[in-house]
């Protein structure tokens, strides 16, 4: 589905990502760990084509990201910040962006917009501002946001960082569930018990590389990689 080519992506003479080659397949949960400006979130924000590569490439479906048109359609991301228009009620939050690029009429998204808030029990905060929500929903929505654009690929870039762990549960609780709908998805984050439970494939980034790309088993358990395991040791 997915397919990073020697990607390389440098701010001036700072080389932030180097020489990054991997496949994502249909319906692969893969978990994206390392230390602090290894370059997890860059590497998510050129998959989602919001940063541009330096060198190298992305295909999706074997066609260049660049020639894909209504490419961010496809694939979807969810920041560490909810994103969410502030003066705007939840409803239109999610609406916005399906309404305004014509993809269904406003009845249309209103009705599937209230679905998806009735399955995470957040339809009674319909005509709430996002101020008016917890941390915790306001993750929630802005993953059904993403949700109604029907993207092939979501892209989780530490969807929980920012919230108290009541309110982490309940966001994990909804990822599981579109991970049990066999949704593609890649996700950073420091919530490494959930990356056990749920991920097939853990890539560790060191300097920008990718140091280790392997199952669950190997990278908690029988990694001989040292950079991993002294990260595991540090998370630990």
């Amino acid at each position: 589905m997915l397919e990073i080519k020697n990607l390389c992506k440098s701010y001036g003479e700072h080389k932030v990502l180097d020489n990054i080659s991997f496949n994502v397949d249909k319906g692969e949960v893969i978990a994206i760990i390392g230390g602090s400006g290894c370059g997890k979130s860059t590497l998510l924000r050129c998959l989602n084509h919001i940063e541009e590569v330096t060198k190298g490439e992305i295909l999706f479906n074997g066609e260049n990201i660049n020639n894909i048109p209504n490419y961010h359609q496809k694939v979807g991301m969810v920041f560490q910040q909810f994103n969410l228009f502030p003066h705007l009620s939840v409803i239109d939050n999610i609406t916005l962006a399906p309404v305004k690029l014509h993809l269904m009429s406003k009845e249309e998204a209103e009705k599937k917009a209230r679905k998806l808030l009735k399955d995470i029990n957040l339809l009674e905060k319909e005509n709430s501002r996002p101020s008016n929500l917890s941390g915790g929903e306001q993750q929630r929505v802005a993953i059904v946001r993403t949700l109604m654009m029907n993207p092939d690929v979501i892209l989780f870039d530490e969807p929980t960082s920012s919230l108290d762990p009541e309110m982490t549960k309940e966001v994990l609780e909804l990822i599981k569930k579109l991970i049990d709908t066999k949704m593609t998805i890649l996700i950073v984050s420091h919530e490494l018990g959930f990356v056990k439970d749920v991920a097939k494939r853990i890539i560790f980034l060191n300097k920008g590389r990718i140091a280790s790309d392997d199952n669950v088993k190997n990278t908690f358990e029988n990694s001989s990689n040292k950079e991993l395991n002294k990260f595991l040791s540090n998370i630990n």
